[in-house]
């Protein structure tokens, strides 16, 4: 069975940055999408940003212009680069890629010290 693997996470200050990597362990036919959502202590989950099978991307508002997601669909690889990052982007990032059927990452934890 095809699974996404995440890294990148971790423990960074106020301002600084961090880069979260996705890849499919496997081939995943008919990939429309990929991205990455994420989810504070206590919140629901909230889609962060995605990169569709046309190569176009969009990120939520919360974070535009200081997120860039990146990719390339037919590798079956999605990537966050995070910038000027705040103590509520604090939060566990999941990647997923969106077939026929939906498929999570097992999430990486974004700690932001203030």
């Amino acid at each position: 069975q095809v699974q996404l693997v995440e890294s990148g996470g971790g423990l960074v200050q106020s301002g600084g940055s961090l880069r979260l990597s996705c890849a499919a362990s496997g081939s995943i036919s008919s990939l429309r999408a990929m991205g990455w959502y994420r989810q504070a202590p206590g919140q629901q989950r909230e889609l962060v940003g995605n990169i569709m099978s046309s190569g176009s991307t969009s990120v939520d508002d919360s974070v535009k212009g200081r997120f860039t997601i990146s990719g390339d669909i037919a590798k079956n690889t999605v990537y966050l680069e995070m910038t000027s990052l705040k103590p509520e982007d604090t939060g566990v990032y999941f990647c997923f890629a969106a077939a026929s059927y939906l498929l999570w990452g097992q999430g990486t934890q974004v700690t932001v010290s203030s």
